[in-house]
C-alpha cells in the first residue's frame, strides 16, 4: 500500500513488493501515479529511489517483500508567467478540463512564440497547473496547431496527466476534425497509410518519408460543395501535422493551408477544426464525448463557396 511518510515539501512513499520478478522502475511506475515509468527510471538513477536501503538500477527484479523507499523532490516553479486570457472551457471537473482553442492561439511556449500562449492562460485559470512536473508544458496531454481550432483536453493534476497520456498512447481517446480541401475527394471513405517524418528540403515542414514514423488518418465525406470537399478526419496516431501532410499527399491540401498547399481567398488560415473529443474520465473510467460547432470564420467561408 502507498502511504506518504511526511508532509515535507519533497514527497516521501514507502512501498512494500508483492510479488517476485517485476521489474524496479515497472513496479514504481505502476504503484505511484503521479510518475510515469521515464519519470521513475530518472529518480532512480539519481538515487531517489532504493531498495530495502540500498541504490539500485531501474532494471533490478524485485523479490516479494522487499522495501522500496522512494523520494520525489519538489517540482522547480514554473518559468511561464500566467496570463488573463479568455478561456473557452467547456468541461471542468477536480482532474481536467476541455478547452475550446480559437484559431491563432498556441498551444505552449516554443522559439518564437514565448508567452501568450494557451499555458500561459491556463497558469491563471488554473494556478495549481504550476506544481505539475512539466514546468514548461503543465497540464498538456496533446497539441493542436496554432492555427486549428477546437477541443483539447488538458490535465489538473499529474495522476489525470499520466492517465491521458495512457488513453493516447492506447489510442484509445475518439479525436475527429472537420476539414475543406479543393476538389471532389474519391472514395467516399478511405484511410490515408504513410510515414510522416521530417521534410529533408525544408526541416520546418513534416512530409510522407519512408523512413518516417508510422501515421494513419480515417476519413469520409461530409458533402461536395461547388469543387470543394468538406471532411470529417480521424487521425489514428497524432504525428505533428499529421492531417495536413496526409491530404496534402493524396494531392487534396486543406484548404488555406499555405505550409502544405496555396492561401484562400475566402479564409486567413487553413480550414481544419477539432470538432470531437470523447475519452474516459480518469476518476470514475466513464466514457464521455464533447462536440464543439465550427467557428464563425469558417462558417463564413463555407458561406462563400456555397
Amino acid at each position: 500500500m502507498l502511504k506518504p511518510r511526511n508532509d515535507n515539501p519533497a514527497k516521501k512513499y514507502h512501498l512494500v513488493a508483492s510479488i517476485t520478478g517485476v521489474r524496479l522502475d515497472r513496479f514504481v511506475a505502476g504503484n505511484c501515479p503521479e510518475l510515469t515509468r521515464t519519470h521513475a527510471q530518472k529518480l532512480i538513477n539519481e538515487g531517489y529511489i532504493t531498495v530495502s536501503g540500498k541504490e539500485a538500477k531501474a532494471s533490478l527484479r524485485l523479490d516479494s517483500g522487499d522495501n522500496v523507499d522512494i523520494v520525489v523532490p519538489p517540482t522547480p516553479p514554473s518559468p511561464l508567467t500566467p496570463e488573463p486570457i479568455p478561456l473557452n472551457v467547456i468541461y471542468e471537473d477536480e482532474d481536467l478540463l476541455v478547452v475550446d482553442k480559437p484559431p491563432g492561439l498556441t498551444v505552449h511556449p516554443a522559439p518564437g512564440h514565448p508567452d501568450h500562449t494557451l499555458v500561459n492562460a491556463l497558469l491563471s485559470y488554473v494556478p495549481q497547473l504550476a506544481q505539475i512536473s512539466d514546468s514548461l508544458r503543465p497540464g498538456i496531454v496533446h497539441r493542436l496547431d496554432k492555427d486549428t481550432s477546437g477541443l483539447m483536453l488538458v490535465a489538473k493534476n499529474q495522476a489525470a496527466q499520466m492517465n491521458l497520456i495512457e488513453q493516447f498512447r492506447i489510442r484509445s481517446i475518439v479525436k475527429a476534425y472537420l476539414a475543406l480541401v479543393r476538389g471532389r475527394l474519391t472514395p467516399e471513405e478511405g484511410i490515408i497509410d504513410a510515414a510522416i517524418g521530417r521534410d529533408a528540403s525544408n526541416r520546418k515542414r513534416m512530409a510522407v518519408v519512408k523512413e518516417g514514423r508510422p501515421a494513419r488518418t480515417q476519413y469520409r465525406v461530409v458533402k461536395y460543395m461547388n469543387d470543394y470537399t468538406l471532411l470529417e478526419v480521424m487521425p489514428e496516431t497524432g504525428r505533428t501535422h499529421q492531417i495536413r501532410v496526409h491530404l496534402a499527399a493524396i494531392g487534396y491540401p486543406v484548404v488555406g493551408d499555405a505550409v502544405y498547399g496555396v492561401k484562400s481567398p475566402h479564409l486567413s488560415r487553413q480550414f481544419l477544426h477539432a470538432c470531437c473529443l470523447g475519452f474516459k474520465l480518469p476518476s470514475s473510467g466513464e466514457y464521455v464525448e464533447f462536440k464543439s460547432e465550427l467557428p464563425e470564420d469558417l462558417e463564413k467561408a463555407l458561406g462563400k463557396i456555397r
